[in-house]
């Protein structure tokens, strides 16, 4: 996420985005350790702000109300500005993805806002697909590691599959153009995810 969406859209709406996430991180019925770290690294929060952010979480999470009322206060600060709300929905993709796997009841709640935001399906659909780009995917979950993994660690597991997607290898063993292509955006995947886990653990 861009420094500027973080200044200009998060401390809009800040406790409406973390009431949010807290809703989708309970959505499958447990808070992971995995998700409530995606949730500090996505929205880039600051570390004299993780207590208050951590109080915000905790309240939205105990309380009985659903995710609607925090969507509906989103969308009604940024209902004429469908990009923020696409990025918010990419947003809570992140964080889902987080322990590995989306749960059919997190995907339910991350089409239902998409709802309230007034996206279609085809914006949605598109918004899913658009999660296999590069930039998009949760690091960790590319390169099939834990965030509480040592860097050392990672980084093995970013040299093997780094060498397991190499076009080089893979055009030693003839395979078809299609796969070779598939490769290659792996390929950038692998290197863009080890580059954001180097900062995020800098």
């Amino acid at each position: 996420m861009s420094s500027f969406f973080f200044r200009n859209v998060y401390f809009k709406i800040a406790k409406a985005l973390i009431g949010l996430s807290a809703k989708l991180s309970k959505a499958d019925g447990q808070v992971s350790k995995v998700e409530l770290i995606a949730i500090k690294d996505i929205l880039e929060i600051p570390e004299n702000e993780i207590d208050q952010v951590g109080k915000i979480f905790n309240e939205a999470k105990k309380e009985s109300a659903g995710y609607e009322p925090y969507a509906k206060h989103i969308v009604k600060v940024y209902k004429n500005n469908p990009k923020i709300l696409e990025e918010i929905i990419d947003i809570l993709f992140y964080i889902a993805e987080a322990d590995g796997n989306i749960s059919s009841s997190e995907l339910n709640m991350i089409e239902g806002v998409a709802k309230i935001f007034y996206l279609n399906q085809s914006q949605f659909k598109s918004i899913k697909k658009a999660r296999k780009g590069s930039d998009k995917l949760n690091p960790y979950v590319v390169l099939g590691v834990k965030p509480e993994d040592d860097l050392s660690f990672i980084r093995n597991k970013y040299i093997l599959l780094s060498k397991e997607h190499h076009p080089d290898l893979l055009r030693s063993k003839n395979v078809p153009i299609k796969t070779m292509d598939e490769s290659k955006q792996k390929i950038n995947s692998i290197i863009s995810a080890w580059k954001r886990i180097q900062k995020l653990k800098s």
